[in-house]
């Protein structure tokens, strides 16, 4: 797959994707080769993922209340 095919994929693609390359991984019975070639693109995918989270997360960071006030969500971490 190439960086722009991969960056196009929704989170759930992408993480089917990932789930499908562990699941073979674990089985083990891969060689040597195409077991790097396949951690790899689980590596890209996983990254895919972890972008698209970050860019979620910024964007929930902060909600638009009833009145039209932008607030930023505190979580019970921020608290402790």
């Amino acid at each position: 797959m190439t960086d722009h095919k991969e960056k196009t994929l929704s989170f759930e693609e992408a993480m089917e994707q990932l789930e499908k390359i562990v699941t073979t991984l674990e089985e083990g019975e891969v060689p040597l080769e195409k077991a790097i070639q396949m951690y790899q693109e689980g590596m890209t995918l996983s990254n895919v993922c972890h972008q698209k989270l970050k860019t979620v997360e910024k964007q929930m960071d902060r909600i638009i209340t009833e009145d039209g006030e932008i607030t930023s969500l505190q979580t019970e971490e921020d608290d402790g």
